[in-house]
Formats: C-alpha cells, structure tokens, sequence
C-alpha cells in the first residue's frame, strides 16, 4: 500500500476526526482485528454476526493507527496514544470510497472481470496471458465481493502496470460500487447464466446486473464479451468499445482446429481485424476454458501484447486450487472442482470428466446454491446431463438428491444413481466399488466443502 497522508484519510471517507493519535505512519488496510498488525488502518464492519465497532479497543492494542468506525462503543482513554479514530456514516461505504480515492492515486491499468461462471479461471488466464510484458496482480482467491475487492486494491503499488480484478455479485448495484472504486479500464463478461436468480428473478435482470461494470465506461474503455453466450449476444456497442469473441460465432476473436486433451487444449485463435493466428496451448482441460481464454487473449491484444508474449505468458500460468484440479492416483484419478458450482459449470465439469480415459466414470455431485425456483429444474437437468453423456455412477448429496434421480433416468441398469446422507458414507461406499483406472469428479456450491471428501480420496490405501 502507497502512502496516505491522515487528511487525505480523512477526506476521502468524508469522515469525522474523534481522536487524533500521535502517529499517522500506517501502511496496511485490515477489517479483522485477528489480522491486524502494527500500523494498520482498521474498518470496523458490521455484518449479521458481528459488529466491528466492539472491536476497536483490541484493535488499537494490537497496533492499529487509525479505527474508521460508524459507531462510538468505547472509551477514549482506553485508546492507545498512537491511535487516531474517524467516525464515518456506514464503514462499509467508507471502504469502498477509500479505495476509491486509492485507486485514482496510481497510474494502473484495471481489468475487471464479472460473469456467472469462469471469473476465476478467467481471471488467471487474463494475468498469465499479460505476465510477460507487464507486472500484473490479481485477485487472490474469491476476493471479489464488496469487502474483498477494495482489500485487493489496497494491495496494489506504484510498481505494478496491471490490476486484474475478479467481481462477484448476487444482486442489483453491488457491481455498480464496486466498478465505482475500481474504474475498470477494460471489462471481461464471461457468460449470463441462472447463477443469483433466486435475488434478481430472471436471466435478463443478471445480465444488467453484470453490466453494471461498465457504469463509469466512455469511449476510451473496452468491453470483451463471450458472445457464444445467447444473453451477450443481445449486447451492442454504445458509448464503449465492444470485443466479441468466441468459438461458434466467429467474431472479433474466435477458436478454430480445437483439441480436447485430457488435461490441457489446443487450438488455434484468429484475430479477424489483423486476420492473424496463433497455435494456443493450455494446461488446463475443458472447452469452456478456451471460451475463457478467448476472453483473455482479447485483453492482451487491447493491451498491446504480441501473439509471441501470449504464449510465453501462458507457460506461467498459476491456477486457482479446486477449479478442474486432475489428482491422478495408482489406481484411480479424480477431477476436484469443489470451489463452486452453478448450471454451467457442472455441465463442464462433467465434459471434462467424461473425456478421461478411464473405466468407470463416477460423479459426486451435491447442491448449486442461491437458484431460487430454478433449483429443483436445474439439478434435475444436471441429472439427465450426466446420464446422457455417460456418467456411470452419479452419487448425490444434499437437499436436491430427488432432483438428481429424476434427472438421471437410468434406463440403463449397468449405471446407478445413489443417494449417500453423509461424506463418511461416500468413502465406505467408494472403498467397497472401486476400480482401477476409474475416475471420480467431485462438484458443489462452495458451502458444502466438499474438498474433505477430495482429501480423503487422495489419502485413500487398498
């Protein structure tokens, strides 16, 4: 974090100065006092549980130099002297109005990413694709909410040329703030599906809500849309330069002579304005991920990066734990995709699954979170997807197992649909079935935590 002089804090948070301490030298943005650490700004948030405006006396003796609060619930005098506090009208705004202010303070580029699937992956492709010819950061993990955004920016200094930042939301006006703070320079949108339609009531509503990022756009900034997507197909040029990429449509950017290897793709990508192309290789499987790449390798060209580079940057490419992570193991392989799941993305996981060589192809598959109406219709469709492709065994769990079974017809009786209430009992299941050379996918909404059923596998003993 770049230095900030106190009135400047002050300003920038249209904040109120309760205390004054005698040191101003902070370098660290924190809103969990379990982190905090000498000469940090501490934002005391409220969220359902909590209230971190209890917090700022242990705040200030763990070394916190400045306390932005919207409540008064302490004593001066049990303030530590070095401590300064600001009283502001709702903390969580002051975050995102100090990173504002932050972010307008650095000479940067920001990409800004959103979509209903595929942001993270999109995300680490977009930094490895510019990694060799600027200093890129990215957001870490699934900082990508209203919190976690603005603690991303406050990661960012002079020294880096590129911010690549992921944008989640589940509901109107979120993006909106948060492309608000960030003034994304150009916006990848990678897909509008039925993920958050339980808050925003249909498709079209997410779609705007997606939009949002480029709410602060003119006609210096680009757009990049996945416009195999049927919902950005819809979406025109207006006050924004608009890139169009991929495979089926055959616009700005798009894929041609795909290969779908086990673990990796290849294709070759074709850039209509130059007309020119490049052999593309990927480690990392799935279809959708050359969609995702497309997305990325637009970005690069905007941002004047060679075909060469691209290439280059590629071979570099860190991916996010529990996206698609392939374990093979002596006798069985299993393709971990715990992180997050929605309609689309269960689709793909199971394409990858089913382009394993292998024998027994086994899905363990629990609830997509946050569909609303759509739920029981989307697992069931989920269902019949995995038996029309070929799924051999598909193991539910969680509340949606009804759905499932529905879904996965089984009209053949070598294949079996299983129920299992608890992850102990899918491992004593799995002891007892499986085979060499079978391979396992495991999928779900990240709050089933399915990663302690992965965990268990890869410790697995005959």
């Amino acid at each position: 974090m770049e230095y900030l002089a106190f009135d400047e804090l002050v300003q920038s948070v249209d904040g109120v100065i309760i205390k004054k301490g005698n040191i101003i030298n902070y370098d660290k943005i924190s809103t969990d006092t379990r982190k905090i650490e000498k000469g940090s700004i501490f934002i005391a948030l409220k969220g359902e549980n909590f209230n971190g405006n209890d917090y700022v006396i242990e705040a200030s003796k763990k070394g916190a130099y400045v306390c932005i609060v919207d409540e008064l619930n302490f004593n001066k005098k049990d303030l530590q002297e070095f401590t300064s506090v600001i009283k502001v009208c709702n903390t969580g705004k002051a975050l995102l109005d100090l990173a504002k202010y932050y972010r307008s303070k650095l000479n940067i580029k920001v990409v800004g990413i959103t979509g209903s699937t595929g942001k993270t992956s999109t995300k680490d492709l977009t930094a490895a694709v510019l990694s060799k010819k600027y200093k890129v950061f990215k957001t870490a993990g699934n900082f990508n909410n209203e919190i976690g955004l603005p603690l991303m920016i406050f990661q960012l200094d002079k020294s880096y040329d590129i911010a690549v930042l992921e944008m989640g939301m589940s509901d109107f006006r979120e993006i909106h703030r948060m492309a608000e703070a960030a003034k994304p320079d150009i916006a990848l949108i990678t897909n509008v599906g039925i993920s958050h339609i339980e808050n925003l009531g249909s498709r079209e509503n997410i779609l705007k809500a997606k939009m949002e990022i480029t709410d602060f756009f003119n006609e210096e900034n680009s757009l990049i849309i996945n416009y195999d997507n049927d919902l950005l197909k819809n979406v025109t040029k207006t006050k924004f330069n608009l890139i169009r990429t991929g495979i089926e449509s055959g616009e700005d950017f798009y894929a041609e002579d795909i290969i779908l290897n086990e673990d990796s793709v290849e294709f070759k990508v074709i850039e209509k304005e130059t007309l020119s192309e490049k052999n593309i290789h990927i480690n990392i499987p799935g279809k959708h991920n050359i969609l995702n790449a497309l997305l990325a390798i637009a970005c690069a060209r905007n941002l004047k990066v060679s075909f060469e580079e691209i290439v280059d940057g590629l071979k570099n490419l860190e991916k996010t734990s529990m996206r698609l992570d392939i374990i093979r193991g002596d006798k069985f392989s299993i393709v971990d995709d715990c992180y997050n799941a929605s309609p689309d993305s269960m689709k793909a996981a199971i394409d990858v699954l089913m382009n394993m060589k292998g024998n027994s192809k086994i899905a363990i598959l629990g609830s997509m979170k946050e569909l609303g109406n759509e739920g029981f219709d989307a697992h069931k469709d989920i269902g019949r997807y995995a038996y029309d492709k070929g799924v051999n065994i598909l193991i539910a769990l969680g509340e949606y197992k009804d759905a499932y079974k529905k879904g996965f017809v089984n009209l053949d009786k070598t294949r079996e649909f299983i129920y299992i209430e608890s992850y102990e009992k899918v491992i004593e299941y799995l002891r007892k079935i499986l085979k060499k050379d079978d391979v396992i996918l495991v999928k779900a909404s990240r709050a089933m935590k399915l990663e302690g059923i992965v965990e268990r596998l890869k410790n697995y003993k005959d």
